[in-house]
């Protein structure tokens, strides 16, 4: 029940380009050019994103991307 409440309001800062854990932008971040778009880690809490090269979009990293 509680990832129900939790997913939505994730998915949301994402397609705003903002960290899930701390709602800090994440172009202040630092990058890392990766093969499947471009590794971004959170400036303040350390999180890591993927952005896709194609979408231009946002996502949490695998364990694999790490």
């Amino acid at each position: 029940m509680f990832k129900n409440v939790i997913a939505p309001v994730q998915a949301w800062l994402l397609s705003q380009g903002r960290c899930v854990g701390c709602g800090t932008d994440l172009s202040l971040g630092k990058s890392v050019k990766h093969p499947k778009g471009t590794k971004v880690t959170c400036k303040k809490c350390g999180r890591i994103f993927i952005r896709e090269s194609q979408d231009s979009k946002y996502r949490r990293a695998l364990f694999e991307e790490v």
